[in-house]
């Protein structure tokens, strides 16, 4: 069950107005409702002719092609537990791989974050992505629905959708949302990134770095990380451990250590991390910088950031089994 962490807050309201061209909250008490409200989005999308795409979980992601029927056709359906599995890919490789994938013209989608089935770990991120969908998508004509569960999740998460979203809707009936705030919905979830007593430490600095690749890979093969994601693990150390010592100071600390379902790594610098969106913007094929964060969240299950005035930290989790 979804557990929410404590977190303060502060920073200021926006107009709801910008941003995105569209992006609501839909709480729903039943299936019925979900189905009712996904709908009525999806098909004044189609009769407008937008591009259309549905990136939610199962079961609930085949209960809205079935919906739909043949006028699923024209819809692209994602499967959101595995896409979205890390909230901080969602931005790049869902919202606007869709929003790219054709000529320019309105677009709609369906995007599931935050169920049930998350964990305390990736609630933040969850949030943290709710928060930054309008920036990230300004200036352009797409239109984003957010699901919430509204008998099965809990208050705080219900109470953070409405912080997140300028627009929300209960059934098919949307409203302006005077309580729209996401710079203090991402100031509550930039938390500190507790560590446990079995992580290993290793500190480097711009002569040692290469050979960190090594150690954290061994550590991960060893602490039960399938084969086929020791590459995943090699790219992400590589990546932040390059921001380190190029962005962060020139030096930093790397921790590793694994709980009873994750690969866990972060690195630490002094750096400090400005942009809200480093690691979720497209970086367009002509840049030659600028992917660091970005294939992080692209290779990992989850990552976790905290910004403070110490620095920056870095967290990334690999799942030690592709069950979930």
């Amino acid at each position: 069950m979804l557990r929410m962490p404590g977190g303060g807050s502060a920073g200021g309201r926006v107009s709801p107005s910008a941003g995105a061209a569209g992006h609501a909250a839909l709480f729903y008490a039943d299936l019925d409702e979900y189905v009712a409200g996904t709908l009525a989005f999806l098909r004044a999308g189609l009769t407008a002719g937008a591009r259309v795409a549905v990136a939610v979980p199962p079961p609930r992601l085949e209960c809205v092609r079935d919906a739909l029927g043949p006028a699923g056709r024209d819809v692209r359906f994602i499967d959101m537990a595995e896409a979205g599995r890390n909230p901080g890919r969602i931005i790049p490789s869902v919202l606007c791989a869709v929003a790219d994938a054709g000529p320019a013209g309105p677009v709609r989608i369906v995007a599931e974050s935050t169920w049930t089935g998350r964990s305390t770990a990736e609630y933040p991120a969850c949030v943290q992505h709710e928060a930054l969908v309008d920036r990230a998508l300004s200036g352009r004509s797409v239109s984003v629905l957010c699901p919430y569960d509204a008998t099965r999740l809990p208050h705080a998460a219900l109470a953070d959708a409405w912080l997140t979203h300028p627009t929300v809707m209960n059934g098919r009936h949307p409203r302006r949302n005077d309580r729209y705030a996401p710079g203090v919905a991402l100031l509550a979830m930039n938390l500190e990134l507790a560590v446990p007593q079995t992580a290993v430490t290793v500190a480097f600095d711009g002569d040692t770095f290469h050979g960190l690749r090594r150690i954290v890979v061994e550590r991960a093969r060893s602490g039960g990380t399938p084969p086929d994601r020791l590459n995943d693990v090699a790219v992400a150390v590589s990546e932040l451990a390059t921001n380190a010592v190029v962005h962060g100071g020139g030096a930093g600390l790397l921790r590793s250590w694994t709980d009873d379902r994750h690969f866990i790594c972060e690195v630490v610098s002094t750096g400090r991390i400005a942009d809200v969106l480093a690691g979720r913007r497209p970086v367009p094929p002509t840049e030659v910088s600028g992917r660091g964060i970005l294939l992080v969240n692209m290779v990992a299950d989850l990552v976790r950031m905290h910004v403070g005035d110490g620095g920056t930290t870095v967290r990334f989790y690999i799942l030690l089994s592709a069950l979930r």
